[in-house]
């Protein structure tokens, strides 16, 4: 049996979260419980040319949003998917910038996760 996916926040992405509209919210969260039953859709993809960087990606009320993420397969009894940060633009392009910087915050979670794996 596939072990369950669970969805956290890294606290750049749990500020985008708390900042953005009510409806807008809503869209998210649809995207992440149907990620979290493993539906497949265009509202989680994998970002090209990344270092494994997701986006959870919706729009409303004429303004697009991403919510930036990378798996953590490594839990015993869940899978992960760690969000970093999140935006919302006028354009349905995403800058280049806020790709590298989800990949920091990625490199930056698994070293933190390898010390503390270290202190136990």
């Amino acid at each position: 049996m596939e072990k369950p996916i669970e969805v956290i926040f890294l606290p750049l992405a749990e500020k985008f979260v708390e900042s953005i509209e009510p409806k807008a919210r809503k869209k998210l969260f649809q995207g992440i419980r149907k990620t979290k039953e493993r539906l497949i859709g265009d509202w989680f993809s994998k970002m090209k040319g990344s270092d494994g960087i997701f986006e959870f990606r919706f729009d409303e009320s004429g303004k697009f949003y991403r919510l930036f993420a990378f798996w953590d397969t490594e839990g015993e009894t869940e899978t992960l998917i760690a969000g970093t940060h999140g935006i919302a633009k006028k354009t349905n392009k995403t800058p280049k910038d806020e790709i590298r910087k989800a990949e920091r915050l990625k490199r930056e979670y698994f070293e933190e996760k390898k010390l503390g794996d270290k202190g136990n």
